[in-house]
């Protein structure tokens, strides 16, 4: 089999979140226990950081990787998803995991996958975890994919854990309030392992403090700590929550032994788009006129991303919007601003919404602007339509922006 051959294969014949949506969704751990059992539990071949949360943990995720990378370490970093090629799941010190390794672990093991009827997430995270144990990281960034508690990653035992923040997304699988979508993302919670808590919010914090004791870890939320503030590369005003529980994360890792100075911090926050790759995070494309991708996509993520536009100077507004068909418009139709022009897209994929039925839903909250066939179309329709002063953004998806960059 060649790579497309194995990617055609993996996207296909299983069910998978990302593209199919509640149909992919598992309910235990006992195929990604088992799994371990058979690859002779790589979990256990590397030391690790787990990192959950509604939104940040991507950043969260590669400013870390990016930090301990200039501390001089073999970083492992397991994220989801990706936006243009499968390999960008799973990459060591910035570089994607090989062609032959993708296809190498998917002829070996597949007879298992295909007898135990395992998920895209699950053998993707098994290939993972067996490139890091077989390439000797020293240490890997392992984001959680959905949740928490009942997630494929949630196998390891990490240095420390890390949960950003809380809010109301996926409902259909990890419950309706925060408080129920806490419990699932404290999950990672591991007995006497500390966890870092981005974001005090009052409804989570009974929960995460109970989990902590329960669990005999020390807890720390990270925005209520003192620190000197530092820049990064991550250019979104959002990024300043993200790097306070990166910073304090990383101060739990120095407290076990880990060799990391404070021009490592510096340096590594400022680099981590060289360093790991990262696309996708505010990320400006062109500057005359200014043309800004983001892939914030629930209302916590879209909310920052309205506040950072309001923040730019600008003659007139272009949208570019895309979502998937089971996203819940009426939690985030709000946040959109009124004075914007629109281009209506359906993202390339079977859960993409229809343009026309965008369209039609955001007229009758008075968000007016056109359908176009595709993603491409809407982008080139705005980039004509705007003047060198207006402003270009575009989003509602992960999906939307992969068509982009």
């Amino acid at each position: 089999m060649t790579y497309q051959d194995t990617l055609n294969w993996m996207f296909s014949q299983l069910p998978m979140y990302q593209r199919q949506g509640k149909v992919a969704f598992k309910k235990d751990l006992s195929n990604t226990i088992k799994l371990s059992a058979h690859l002779n539990f790589p979990e256990r071949g590397f030391k690790s950081v787990h990192v959950a949360g509604t939104n940040g943990k991507g950043s969260t995720s590669h400013m870390l990787a990016s930090i301990l990378q200039e501390a001089g370490y073999r970083v492992g970093l397991y994220t989801s998803p990706h936006l243009k090629d499968f390999r960008e799941r799973i990459k060591i010190n910035g570089k994607e995991v090989t062609k032959q390794f993708v296809i190498g672990f998917i002829k070996r093991n597949r007879p298992f996958f295909e007898a135990n009827k395992l998920s895209f997430f699950e053998m993707t995270v098994g290939m993972a975890f067996d490139y890091f144990t077989k390439q000797k990281v020293d240490i890997a960034i392992i984001e959680v994919g959905l949740g928490g508690r009942l997630d494929s990653t949630n196998i390891i035992t990490p240095e420390v854990s890390v949960i950003t923040n809380i809010g109301l997304d996926h409902t259909q699988f990890l419950g309706d309030t925060i408080e129920a979508i806490a419990f699932e993302k404290g999950g990672i919670i591991k007995p006497n392992i500390p966890v870092v808590i981005g974001e005090t919010q009052k409804e989570t914090k009974p929960i995460f403090n109970n989990l902590a004791k329960t669990n005999n870890s020390k807890i720390v939320f990270a925005d209520k700590e003192v620190f000197e503030i530092y820049k990064s590369d991550l250019i979104g005003s959002y990024q300043v929550k993200n790097i306070k529980t990166v910073v304090q994360a990383v101060k739990e890792l120095q407290q076990k032994g880990y060799r990391i100075s404070e021009q490592n911090i510096k340096q590594g926050l400022l680099s981590v788009v060289k360093n790991t790759g990262l696309l996708g995070r505010w990320q400006v494309l062109n500057e005359a006129p200014k043309v800004v991708c983001d892939t914030g996509h629930n209302r916590e993520g879209l909310s920052y991303v309205m506040e950072q536009i309001s923040n730019e100077a600008f003659k007139s507004l272009h949208i570019v919007f895309g979502v998937v068909n089971d996203k819940d418009l009426d939690s985030i139709v709000d946040l959109l601003p009124r004075n914007a022009r629109y281009y209506f897209c359906k993202p390339d994929i079977p859960r993409g919404l229809e343009a026309l039925r965008l369209k039609q839903i955001f007229n009758q909250h008075n968000l007016k602007g056109e359908a176009y066939s595709s993603v491409n179309e809407a982008h080139k329709s705005a980039l004509k339509n705007a003047d060198a002063n207006d402003f270009v953004f575009i989003g509602g998806s992960t999906f939307v922006v992969a068509e982009i960059i």
